[in-house]
């Protein structure tokens, strides 16, 4: 690879970034930047994912033309190379202190130069953002490394990729491999942009350990539907899970370094005491509140009856709902739904009164000893901004909360939106063994809570550590923790020393509800190695660029809890560590050189959160010029969509109105293939409380849903399947797909293709969700907007229904007997299903199976 041509003039730019994979070039006019390739290579080892992104345009144009580099990156990933060629040359990034980039920065302000930023641009990403020109008829390459160790949450490690060309490319290919010596128990992947069309150009091949997914279209299945534009535009997603068992965990080695897993399969749940601190300020009130009244309902009802709890709301004073903590029974969980249900927003905000309540709620518990042996107490705060009553200074706070609680409890806090000091939060919950978590606004704040409580809600192991023979190991990570939860995985990695024995062992201490546990492991170093001998799935001494950075990252994580005297010492390591194994984290920059006559500099630094919409700067960098730049997050979210509206009873056939009707769509058109009656409209007339619409134990599938017979509509339809073990809950607002307590929302008419062993789910921009499999009934879900707009279900391949399906629905599937039309009106009929009659009447419907505007047919129509 070429370097700078001796002599030449350069200029530089700054860039600080972070992890995913999107390319976007801007062009002034179209097609004048051609991007003519890209691709993307990520590569999964035992966790660690290494990704290079490759990008080749040309300018087609006459004159010099800019090229944009655009790329969206996971907030926990490091980027650990950069560079452009441009006419053969190489102009490559290097990784730099980020005081001595920042003095580049602020003398080329001085010189009015412009300068570009790394931003947050949602929940998960950052986007970096370089530009070159390009003269007419010249190619530029774009290279682009990062890495990230992927964690693992409710279950599943997720791979997260974004694909935005803004244009056809000729040859655009995706490749992800993932090696996992374990064994892959679970795959799946999900796309926001894939059609049926592009499913053809997407191959996932997999055996015991190892998986490929390859993602190739051609010009033609990139192309919008009479269009020239592509519509390749969104995520495209890779979960997966590991074998494991009840067993000390896997242990990895590769090149003189080791990594230990840690997530034992079968252990019990130990009882946890959980008290809910939630905010009811006058900044919460409208859709907060009702969004946390929501969630925390939902909460309540997943409460273990082993635990107990209690809630705390605050304002400008603190009130308990009750003076103790209480069971998680039946009766209690109720009362506990009631309270919340009549929880509203006015007021100041108190947080250090409600904390300290919190406390005292705790330990009076404990000193009469009403706290269960053995179990594990959580506090779970939930506030929306800074505080404005009372103790307002955040360091007092965090101080009086740190003394209260002692290291007995641990104390987890949520930031709902951006008006609350992320920073203030974050160090608040890490203080006392927990995390803080930002609830971003949105539709799915709800959702949000739930999935946060999920990951805390089944506790297994308190105070794990981990131990290793000192002739063995050195220079390891963090070994000990507080807490344990089901879903998760603890990881510990560390160096091998040069004359450490033959076989590693290691044993991981910790208490279970009523009893201490020790697991014990053992390998063989040269055995264990050779797991990692093929090039082919790995890239070079991997493993000892994980244990750097996850030795970063906890670095990082320290420094916001250190002293003054403390911190520097940790900056100074983590720095070193930074600039050894080229990460750019919020310590250093990557300066990449330009080609000459482009005199401008640019410096990006990596976005950490904190409050409102601002970095956190590392200390070094404390008076220094401070950048904020504007994030997805704090724009106004998008509302909720219209409510539904039913529409007027359509009379029979046969009648003439003075003024026509317009044909309403039924609630539910069900195909009878094999039957003498093609199609049968239900019209839903009665109905109290939420209806079994169909099941077919042999099938493992259950359609459940609620119908509003004043609005003439659903509002909600619920599809469980057994196997996988999937719910899909559909309302007019959203889509929501749960899987291993882990929750998915989806917009309708926003594309979706996800392929799950056992289910295909994929839904068109007309809304059309569709839930297949090749041996399962295909279950349909629409949000119809036509005439008698409304939720709507459909079925497909209904002849693979069992003789034992049933439900209000699922009974026309079982031996639907019709009787011959009424001999005074042919309009009219009865249909017998399991010896009970129904009065059908010939009707013009609407029909919506096809999506709008819907087409008009006859279709005879029976009223439950």
């Amino acid at each position: 690879m070429k370097t700078s041509a001796p002599g030449r003039t350069c200029s530089i730019a700054t860039v600080l970034l972070s992890l995913l994979a999107v390319l976007h070039t801007s062009t002034p006019q179209k097609n004048d930047i051609d991007i003519y390739s890209l691709t993307v290579d990520s590569r999964v080892s035992s966790r660690f994912a290494h990704t290079v992104v490759t990008s080749r345009v040309v300018n087609k144009a006459n004159v010099v033309q800019e090229a944009t580099f655009q790329v969206e990156l996971p907030k926990r990933a490091f980027i650990t190379n950069f560079s452009m060629i441009i006419d053969g040359v190489t102009y490559p990034g290097n990784i730099k202190e980020k005081a001595a980039a920042q003095e580049q920065y602020s003398t080329a302000v001085a010189r009015g130069e412009s300068a570009g930023l790394i931003k947050a641009t949602g929940r998960k990403m950052e986007q970096f953002q370089v530009s070159v020109n390009v003269a007419p008829s010249a190619k530029v390459t774009f290279e682009l490394v990062y890495e990230e160790l992927l964690k693992r949450r409710l279950e599943v490690y997720e791979l997260l990729l974004k694909i935005q060309p803004q244009q056809l490319v000729k040859h655009l290919q995706m490749d992800i491999h993932i090696f996992e010596p374990q064994g892959i128990s679970f795959l799946e992947t999900e796309s926001t942009f894939m059609t049926n069309e592009l499913a053809d150009a997407l191959t996932i091949s997999r055996n015991k350990t190892k998986a490929h997914i390859r993602f190739k279209p051609t010009l033609s299945q990139q192309k919008s539907p009479g269009q020239e534009d592509t519509v390749l535009n969104g995520n495209f997603i890779i979960r997966y899970d590991v074998n494991r068992t009840l067993s000390g965990g896997s242990i990895q080695i590769e090149n003189g370094y080791f990594v230990h897993y840690f997530a034992p399969e079968g252990l019990p749940t130990i009882p946890k005491n959980v008290i809910f601190v939630i905010d009811k300020s006058g900044s919460m009130l409208g859709r907060k509140i009702q969004q946390t009244r929501e969630a925390l309902i939902k909460i309540l009802d997943d409460l273990s009856p082993r635990d107990q709890f209690n809630l705390i709301s605050f304002s400008g004073d603190a009130t308990q709902w009750k003076p103790l903590l209480v069971p998680a029974s039946a009766e209690d969980v109720n009362q506990a739904r009631r309270y919340v249900a009549g929880i509203q927003a006015q007021g100041g905000t108190n947080i250090n009164d409600a904390m300290l309540m919190a406390v005292q709620l705790l330990s009076n518990a404990n000193r009469q000893e009403l706290l269960p042996a053995g179990s594990v107490s959580l506090i779970i705060l939930l506030t929306d901004g800074d505080p404005t009553v009372g103790e307002t200074n955040p360091a007092r706070i965090q101080k009086n909360v740190q003394e209260a609680i002692a290291g007995q409890y641990s104390l987890f806090c949520l930031g709902f939106g951006f008006d609350v000091s992320y920073a203030f939060l974050e160090k608040l919950a890490l203080d006392n063994g927990g995390l803080a978590r930002r609830i971003y606004e949105d539709s799915d704040s709800a959702l949000q809570l739930q999935d946060f409580y999920q990951e805390v809600a089944n506790p297994l192991l308190t105070a794990v550590t981990f131990e290793y023979p000192s002739n063995a190991v050195e220079e390891v990570s963090q070994d000990n923790f507080r807490l344990l939860f089901k879903g998760s995985e603890i990881v510990v990695a560390g160096k091998l020393q040069d004359q450490s024995p033959d076989v590693l062992s290691a044993k991981v201490r910790g208490h279970l509800h009523m009893q201490n546990i020790t697991f014990q492991t053992e390998i063989r170093v040269a055995e264990k190695e050779e797991e990692f001998q093929s090039p082919k799935y790995i890239f070079h001494s991997f493993m000892e660029r994980l244990w750097a950075y996850l030795t970063i990252q906890q670095l990082l994580e320290k420094m916001i809890l250190a002293s003054d005297a403390e911190k520097q010492a940790l900056e100074t390591r983590a720095l070193n560590l930074s600039l050894q194994y080229s990460f750019v984290t919020p310590l250093t920059s990557m300066v990449v050189t330009k080609p000459e006559g482009e005199e401008r500099s640019e410096v990006a630094e990596k976005p950490v959160e904190t409050g409102g919409c601002e970095s956190r700067t590392p200390a070094s960098l404390a008076n220094q010029p401070r950048q904020t730049h504007p994030q997805v997050g704090c724009q106004p979210p998008s509302g909720p969509l219209p409510a539904l509206t039913s529409q007027p009873a359509l009379p029979a056939l046969g009648t003439t109105p003075a003024v026509p009707a317009p044909i309403q769509a039924p609630p539910v058109i069900l195909t009878l293939p094999g039957q003498s009656v093609n199609h049968l409209c239900v019209d839903i007339k009665h109905s109290q409380g939420p209806m079994n619409l169909l099941s077919d134990p042999d099938q493992g599938v259950e359609v459940t849903g609620q119908y509003e017979t004043e609005k003439a509509q659903f509002s909600w339809i619920e599809v469980t399947f057994k196997n996988p073990q999937l719910q899909v809950r559909a309302s007019p607002e959203h889509v929501v797909v749960t899987r291993n307590r882990r929750n998915s929302a989806y917009k309708w008419k926003e594309t979706l293709f996800s392929v799950t062993p056992g289910l295909n789910m994929t839904m068109d921009k007309a809304g059309l969700l569709l839930l297949s499999s090749p041996d399962k009934v295909t279950i349909g879900l629409l949000p119809w907007d036509g005439p008698g707009e409304g939720l709507r279900l459909l079925l497909r391949d209904t002849d693979r229904f069992s003789s034992h399906v049933g439900g209000t629905l699922g009974q026309f599937y079982q031996g639907v007997l019709w009787g011959p039309p009424a001999a005074a009106d042919d309009s009219r009929r009865t249909l017998s299903v399991q010896g009970r009659d129904y009065s059908a009447t010939r009707l013009l419907k609407l029909d919506y199976q096809e999506g709008s505007p819907g087409t008009e047919i006859s279709c005879w129509s029976v009223e439950l």
